[in-house]
């Protein structure tokens, strides 16, 4: 069950225990069921209005109770930037690899692994991209991110998302939101792949419409909150609370689970969204438009129309374009593109770039359609054509000039070395004497 409304203020309680929510007040002497209150701000207390985010939390014992944090090993997951030279070469990777169950057991947060990134979380202005590779589920553990919001975009496998706001189950072509401080858990079902945009120092919003008008985009309305729910559960061997900080791992243990709110109210929850329900606009005369018209989410920058990062889609739509060249054009951006593929073939290269890979193209770094994909469209006829039937491609774009790891460049040993192949035979079509038609 879900909630729906983006950025709302909402209220839920867990119906085991009604009116668990405290009436008129946030902090009365003696929360109702003997609760306690805590609040999780997502922004300072003085932000205006429109931009102050916080829930409250009635919790059977409050987060506070733990043992002290150490040190705990952060595998793949960095953010180190300068591990390995910079690259401003197009990269691709083929379809990262999942762990075999029978060789390994790894859960959620071993199978994190920075590819690429920029920022500092320290200084609060960054973001990191990741991979999460997995087929287990979490036992007695949670994971937090003290720097920042992930954007989890599943590949393959859906995933139960366990928060303290309640349950949300996330399926490919689905995307969720786990904002700032939220402790969560993931169990999966299966050998489950996906993509994660960390954002440091800004939440996710929705674009803003200009003359587009009062709807069209991802509708708010179609943002899903979970609903509050609860386990009363003591672990005497220890629960495991991971907690990302600066950009490393630190663990911590207490002897009860941290899903123990029974009731919250506020604006500051996880959410998610289905990808089907994205209103596409797109050109109806000619010209190919650009992709921001695609934004499901931005996180703006302190720079006007400059974000720290955009989630973009491109999701099955009509092309008419009369008079145009419809994939995308050739470009040279002052942002940087990361993309990957959800399913399906991406339309400027149907070849290559495969459902559970991505692709980079770094500031000013020249991409476009492959060589087929140009002599293809350069000559098709212009008809009214479905694009992207069945597939969802998306693009992490960033004013930031990413580096990329070295388990990205090197580790995976899944980088494409001859992805520049795919532009090789590219041939000039000038002609001085091309005169223009007298039809």
């Amino acid at each position: 069950m879900y909630l729906s409304g983006f950025g709302n203020e909402l209220a839920s309680e867990d119906p085991r225990c009604p009116g668990s929510l405290p009436e008129g007040q946030n902090n009365p002497q003696v929360c109702p069921y003997g609760l306690y209150a805590e609040q999780l701000s997502g922004s300072a207390f003085t932000c205006p209005r429109p931009t102050n985010k916080r829930s409250w939390l009635y919790r059977i014992i409050p987060s506070v109770k733990h043992k002290p944090f150490t040190k705990a090993s952060c595998g793949d997951l960095t953010e180190n930037w300068n591990e390995v030279e910079p690259d401003p070469n197009q990269l691709r990777w083929l379809p990262f690899a999942i762990p075999k169950s029978t060789e390994k057991k790894v859960d959620f947060v071993a199978g994190l692994h920075t590819v690429c990134g920029a920022g500092d979380a320290k200084s609060r202005n960054g973001i990191g991209i990741h991979v999460y590779t997995c087929n287990t589920s979490m036992v007695d553990s949670c994971f937090n991110n003290s720097d920042g919001d992930f954007l989890i975009v599943p590949q393959q496998g859906e995933i139960l998302i366990t928060t303290e706001f309640g349950k949300m189950m996330v399926e490919p072509n689905e995307i969720c939101v786990i904002q700032q401080g939220m402790r969560f858990s993931v169990d999966v079902f299966g050998e489950t792949r996906g993509y994660i945009l960390e954002v440091y120092g800004a939440h996710f919003e929705l674009p803003d419409l200009g003359p587009i008008g009062a709807n069209g985009l991802a509708n708010p309305r179609d943002f899903l909150c979970p609903v509050a729910w609860y386990e009363d559960r003591k672990v005497s061997t220890g629960y495991t609370v991971i907690n990302k900080y600066q950009g490393k791992l630190f663990a911590c243990q207490q002897d009860f689970s941290p899903f123990n709110v029974v009731a919250w109210h506020g604006n500051y929850t996880p959410y998610k969204y289905n990808l089907k329900n994205f209103m596409v606009i797109n050109c109806v005369a000619f010209d190919h438009a650009d992709p921001s018209i695609f934004t499901v989410l931005t996180a703006k920058s302190t720079r006007p129309g400059v974000a720290i990062a955009d989630f973009v889609i491109f999701p099955p739509r009509w092309g008419v374009a009369d008079h145009t060249f419809r994939p995308p054009y050739y470009h040279r951006n002052c942002m940087s593109e990361f993309m990957g593929l959800i399913k399906g073939h991406y339309e400027a290269k149907e070849e290559g770039f495969q459902p559970g890979g991505a692709s980079l193209h770094s500031i000013m770094t020249p991409h476009g359609p492959d060589a087929d994909c140009f002599e293809k469209n350069s000559t098709a006829e212009l008809s009214p054509e479905r694009v992207a039937e069945g597939t969802m491609a998306f693009m992490f774009e960033s004013s930031f000039s990413m580096a990329v790891t070295k388990w990205g460049l090197q580790t995976c040993q899944k980088l494409d070395k001859s992805y520049y192949q795919c532009w090789e035979p590219l041939r000039s079509h000038f002609n001085p004497n091309w005169k223009p038609s007298t039809q």
